[in-house]
């Protein structure tokens, strides 16, 4: 497996899950950008577009920090072309970027559940909608392009959606343009995939959420050697899947996951949502 000299376009990349997954694929050589909001220290969430740059090149890739508002159409459009000019095109989109607002109905603003729908589900559809054309040139040069979204497998079950329903229709929203995009880009060779843990993982975000005990989570390493195994695969047959990162994992005979508890010898781990 290696994804060097893939191009690769990253969204809210500049800390957690979406920084390990630029991490693990600059130690191959990979071309990264980092398409983020964060350019200022953040005392709260540290870590921006141009930190995370600088630990890109330290691992051996090659990273293009841009600022970019993903509830910016106009903004979108741009990072992705300025991205495909610098690296001579894209082979790889990971939809990471995403809002979260744990809040029942009546406790949820309006502005919040702009928020989420605006960077959840219409930042990740139109940012594939601008990859598509330069994925659909990758795929024309054999290169095997993917686009990979940080979101869960779809239910219908009132449990998902009964304590948080603006936050779970917005995640769902992102695993419905993977269902539809998958079996629309099949016969451009083009793989569309959903990634999601099996645990909580500790993350700036989640260190946010009250009552979070993060040693019963899982670093985001784990989710960044399963997306790494996922864009290695055939994306004319590797398509249309809602992974489960002990899963893919497992399938690739990794069943020791110890190396990734954030405290080590933890055996019950704090379950991440939309999940049986």
């Amino acid at each position: 497996m290696s994804l060097a000299g893939k191009r690769i376009f990253i969204t809210g990349g500049s800390r957690g899950i979406g920084l390990a997954i630029a991490l693990r694929a600059a130690a191959d050589g990979a071309s990264i950008a980092i398409a983020a909001k964060t350019a200022e220290e953040n005392p709260k969430l540290p870590g921006t577009i141009f930190t995370a740059a600088k630990e890109i090149e330290a691992a051996g890739g090659v990273a293009l920090p841009i600022q970019c508002d993903i509830r910016d159409e106009d903004a979108i459009g741009a990072a992705v072309d300025k991205a495909a000019a610098q690296f001579g095109g894209l082979d790889i989109l990971i939809n990471n970027a995403s809002a979260i607002n744990l809040t029942p109905t009546e406790k949820t603003p309006a502005k919040r559940f702009d928020l989420m729908f605006d960077v959840n589900v219409r930042g990740t559809f139109l940012t594939s909608q601008a990859a598509i054309p330069y994925l659909r040139e990758s795929a024309k040069a054999d290169r095997n392009p993917h686009i990979l979204t940080l979101s869960p497998p779809l239910s219908m079950k009132p449990k998902w959606f009964k304590n948080h329903v603006a936050y779970t229709m917005s995640k769902y929203g992102m695993s419905m343009c993977v269902l539809g995009m998958s079996e629309e880009f099949k016969r451009d060779g083009i793989g569309v995939n959903a990634l999601w843990p099996r645990t909580a993982i500790d993350t700036a975000a989640l260190q946010m959420i009250p009552g979070v005990d993060t040693d019963f989570c899982r670093t985001p390493a784990i989710l960044s050697d399963t997306a790494y195994i996922i864009l290695n695969r055939d994306a004319k047959t590797t398509t249309g899947n809602f992974f489960v990162d002990d899963e893919v994992l497992a399938s690739e005979g990794i069943t020791d996951l110890e190396k990734y508890s954030v405290k080590p010898g933890t055996k019950d781990f704090l379950l991440d949502f939309f999940l049986d």
